[in-house]
């Protein structure tokens, strides 16, 4: 059993690495949420987390609202995308119970604290809670077992050509994050793009019985759903990175985050010729297709016997 707080900005592939994880109960012990600004603000971030832990049946796992957004520069968001709510087509019950009280940066560091070596942070949106849990207390880099992300890119971006946008919301965030002496595990565009929701991958969603009312519209929210193309489901592979490592390919690099650029602001910028430096990130460079939707799509299917 693996635990993982999971620290995100849902989001339409924050909802499908949320169910992911809800589907994995007997290898996935999800001790917390935290929720960031991000695809959308705050305020919907955190309520669709809360209709996620309700509708996933994610039982009494904590969600706490943290940063509302970057910590020094503008706020981006990606509403374009995700819809005014954050879930674009899906529609979820409003949930009926609140968040916790307290801050998402005080519960990441107070939960590591209490469990060191033993939790894997997961971040899969701007890295804002991160960044401030980390300068709270830097021993949260000792504390956490691994800590793994979806961002950033060593080939492109998406927001804009240099910039993956969960590196983009924050820059200054993600910086302080790969600066921070732990070992990143990225899994960046260059395999999550990989990760997409084909025509034959939809039609084994649709009989997932409620759990479909989520999975159905949230995978054609981005883009047409073919044969041979369609959305990617990004966020779901940070997931599925803790759940099996061997799925992805990962070579260490050293990356650092661009923070100036009038182009370029946002880039993660790697080096694989790490030569005697310290790599500071594992950089994924290639995903299994077939072995991740046969996880992804298991999951869910145990987790649609369960919801009804």
């Amino acid at each position: 059993m693996k635990k993982v707080l999971i620290d995100c900005d849902p989001g339409i592939d924050d909802a499908l690495a949320l169910a992911l994880a809800a589907g994995s109960r007997d290898d996935l012990d999800v001790v917390g949420i935290t929720t960031v600004g991000g695809n959308v603000d705050l305020p919907l971030t955190t309520a669709n987390a809360l209709a996620l832990r309700e509708f996933l049946d994610l039982g009494d796992v904590p969600v706490t609202p943290g940063s509302a957004g970057a910590l020094l520069r503008h706020t981006v968001r990606a509403t374009a995308v995700h819809g005014v709510t954050g879930l674009g087509d899906a529609v979820l019950p409003a949930p009926l119970r609140g968040p916790a009280d307290g801050h998402a940066v005080d519960f990441i560091v107070d939960t590591l604290r209490a469990a060191p070596g033993e939790i894997t942070l997961v971040a899969v949106g701007p890295l804002s809670n991160v960044a401030l849990a980390v300068r709270r207390e830097p021993r949260i880099v000792e504390w956490a077992r691994d800590l793994v992300i979806m961002g950033g890119s060593y080939t492109r971006g998406n927001h804009n050509p240099a910039a993956e946008f969960n590196i983009l919301a924050d820059p200054e965030a993600a910086a302080i994050v790969f600066d921070a002496g732990w070992t990143v595990k990225q899994l960046g565009l260059d395999v999550t793009l990989s990760a997409v929701v084909t025509m034959d991958v939809l039609d084994r969603m649709r009989p997932l019985g409620r759990l479909a009312e989520l999975l159905v519209p949230a995978a054609q929210s981005y883009m047409p759903v073919t044969a041979e193309s369609g959305p990617a489901i990004h966020d779901a592979c940070a997931v599925a990175y803790v759940l099996d490592p061997s799925l992805f390919t990962c070579v260490p690099a050293v990356v650092n985050v661009e923070t100036n650029g009038s182009f370029t602001r946002g880039m993660t910028v790697t080096d694989f010729k790490v030569g005697d430096r310290r790599a500071n990130a594992l950089v994924a460079t290639s995903l299994d297709v077939k072995r991740f939707w046969d996880l992804v799509l298991g999951a869910y299917e145990r987790l649609a016997a369960r919801l009804g």
